[in-house]
């Protein structure tokens, strides 16, 4: 545990850092912490906190910043969140009234990025599995397989199966019409269980074939489920700390576009209560390294079914973000409650 001595000095570090992009010295904090300590006192105190891994100091300056470990600190325990603004709540309010759910989702997306300058997500509820109509399987070539899904209400899926051995176009008109006699109406995780025993009976070949229909239609269709919109990722490129690796930020970007990695770090925040706070590497997502995610839950009818959240740099203005992110996902909750 620190003392409220170095508590306090390094609260003043990183609030100064956030606000000048700049590495801090130990007249900085000299001036600003309200402490009245010697110069060497203070140099002595940040080269404890650069020790225990909460600061560190680049090789150009003699001033220290930020470490992930010094921001999770300032967050948990050290964060002063201010109030916000009447007028960003009334904006809020106003972007987000009750109207057709996804559109209220991408108003929330927007307005979060609007208001913080950085990329604004949301994972929309997921819908029910569709339930399928019917299957086909149209041979491509000796191994490949094309699996065409038409689900009750229209839609149609196209996916390839790579497979073992070839097919005969007979044998591919039976293994359809088997899976058609026994999935109408039903979702692919229904066929399943329905056809558990029975697949175990057919031959080897024909078992495989099916299996794996049944996999590649399940994700097809999961894949349509869940709804992920993302707003604003072009203001990073205006964010100085990210915008000097453009390496890295082409990977933040391929993970925008990729998505599933970010949905699934997101729908994490449906598990704890209120917003979660994901800084650099505590993502698990080497793109997502210098960067910090702010997210919380939605509800409707008190059961969570999505969150929404801000992606931007670990140098963003906490104090701020938390709020907009939290009030964000309880005005949203309220809007597709009366939606």
């Amino acid at each position: 545990m620190l003392d409220k001595r170095a508590q306090t000095l390094l609260k003043t570090l990183i609030e100064h850092y956030i606000a000048e992009g700049q590495p801090i010295g130990s007249r900085t904090l000299s001036r600003h912490s309200g402490l009245e300590l010697s110069p060497a006192t203070i140099r002595n105190v940040m080269s404890d906190l650069e020790g225990m891994g909460f600061i560190t100091s680049p090789h150009t300056s003699a001033g220290r910043i930020p470490t992930p470990r010094g921001y999770r600190l300032f967050v948990d325990t050290l964060l002063t969140v201010k109030p916000l603004a009447q007028q960003d709540i009334s904006n809020i309010k106003e972007a987000i009234q009750p109207d057709q759910p996804l559109r209220v989702l991408g108003h929330a997306s927007q307005l979060l990025s609007q208001l913080t300058h950085f990329a604004g997500v949301v994972i929309a509820p997921r819908r029910a599995q569709p339930r399928i109509r019917q299957i086909e399987f149209v041979s491509l070539s000796e191994k490949r397989i094309l699996v065409i899904i038409v689900t009750a209400d229209g839609e149609v899926q196209n996916r390839i199966l790579f497979t073992q051995r070839s097919y005969t176009s007979s044998e591919l008109v039976e293994a359809a019409n088997y899976l058609n006699q026994n999935c109408l109406g039903l979702d692919f995780e229904q066929i399943r269980h329905r056809l558990h025993d029975e697949l175990r009976r057919l031959s080897s070949d024909m078992s495989e074939l099916m299996n794996a229909a049944l996999e590649v239609g399940s994700q097809a269709t999961t894949d349509t489920a869940a709804q992920y919109l993302v707003s604003g990722e072009k203001n990073l490129l205006d964010v100085d700390d990210l915008a000097s690796n453009m390496a890295r930020l082409r990977q933040l970007f391929a993970l925008f576009e990729q998505r599933t990695s970010l949905a699934q770090l997101l729908e994490l925040s449906n598990r704890a209560d209120g917003v979660q706070v994901f800084i650099g590497g505590e993502s698990g997502i080497a793109p997502l390294d210098e960067c910090s995610v702010v997210a919380a839950p939605y509800e409707v009818d008190g059961q969570l079914v999505g969150t929404i959240g801000v992606v931007g740099p670990t140098r963003m203005a906490y104090e701020r973000v938390i709020p907009l992110v939290d009030i964000t996902a309880k005005l949203l909750s309220s809007a597709l409650a009366a939606s």
